[in-house]
């Protein structure tokens, strides 16, 4: 042993803890209430999944989404008018391309590069030069982009016979009055005097007639609507899209858009009707096409014509009631 090594004294032992056990009914009673976070959990997991399931989306990712495309049409609207815009001009190029998307892998060959263009043009005339205008815009938004496929067909190598190219016309004719037109109102409609309150007053009943549908169905559906176009859509939920739609509408009317209350009572219909229709016929559309949805883009809503279909007629309705009774409050 060297002389360091006899000069160092051992090393302490190190001291055991105190053990500090609970007591035997604390630990009972927590794992009574991790067992039971733990079947809560589970049951609210079940629930997600069977609502999920019925409605066939993710309500999570449909909630969020839905907020931001409010978030951006409110900020569009109010904050500055003309930014409405380049909302409309969005939305129109996408529902455009979308459906031209869709009724390419259905056989159609559409140019969806001049349907996009022709078609968002018609947004901005709409806006800045009115009804006239409007018109004679989506007639050459048709016009050019049927010119453009008659010219592809007659240079391309394997030239398609008269029929096809009869029916590609009639497709691209199509996407335009449904996605373009229709939803170059909204624009209009925002364009007039104090038109930004009415856009929000259309839209707001619009949303509460899904939302009512959507929940009053989830609830209580049981008989089919038309289950021959859209196996979602039953009697109950219509009956809670009427209450929630005239509701909405009543509200608008008395504090939004100044016309008197009972105004309400038959523009919520109204709105009922026309945001029906553009669902059912949407959803027709996708079932002659063999789709589920018109494309991905928007998580929990499939693409932008499935977001906007209640809204596309519901649009051109309001723009007639502003023009029948819009001198009530100007």
């Amino acid at each position: 042993m060297t002389q360091h090594e006899a000069s160092t004294p051992p090393a302490p032992a190190p001291r055991e803890r105190a053990a500090s056990p609970l007591p035997q009914d604390e630990v009972s009673r927590w794992n009574r209430v991790r067992e039971g976070v733990r079947g809560e959990r589970a049951r609210l997991q079940e629930r997600h999944d069977r609502i999920n399931e019925r409605s066939g989306r993710n309500l999570g990712f449909a909630v969020l989404i839905g907020c931001l495309i409010g978030a951006a049409l409110l900020l569009s609207l109010l904050i500055a008018k003309p930014f409405f815009n380049l909302f409309g001009i969005a939305t129109v190029a996408l529902a455009s391309a979308e459906l031209a998307g869709a009724l390419r892998g259905a056989g159609r060959d559409i140019p969806r590069i001049p349907t996009v263009v022709f078609g968002s043009l018609v947004v901005p005339i709409a806006y800045f030069m009115g009804p006239s205008a409007q018109w004679l815009a989506l007639l050459g938004a048709i016009v050019g982009t049927s010119l453009w496929r008659v010219a592809e067909a007659a240079v391309a190598s394997r030239k398609p016979s008269s029929g096809e190219v009869w029916k590609d016309l009639l497709a691209g004719a199509f996407i335009h009055l449904y996605a373009v037109f229709l939803g170059s109102f909204t624009v209009l409609l925002a364009a007039q005097p104090h038109g930004e309150f009415w856009v929000l007053g259309f839209i707001i009943p619009v949303v509460a007639i899904d939302t009512g549908a959507y929940a009053t169905g989830i609830t209580f559906g049981k008989t089919k609507l038309a289950p021959s176009i859209s196996g979602g859509k039953t009697w109950e939920g219509l009956a809670g899209a009427a209450v929630w739609g005239t509701v909405a509408s009543v509200l608008v009317c008395q504090f939004m858009i100044g016309l008197p209350w009972w105004h309400g009572l038959f523009i919520g219909p109204l709105l009922l009707v026309s945001a029906t229709l553009g669902d059912l016929f949407e959803s027709m559309v996708k079932r002659d096409l063999g789709i589920k949805d018109m494309s991905g883009w928007l998580p929990g809503h499939g693409g932008v014509l499935d977001r906007i279909d209640s809204i596309l007629p519901s649009g051109a309705v309001m723009f007639g009631v502003y023009v029948a009774l819009g001198h009530l409050v100007n």
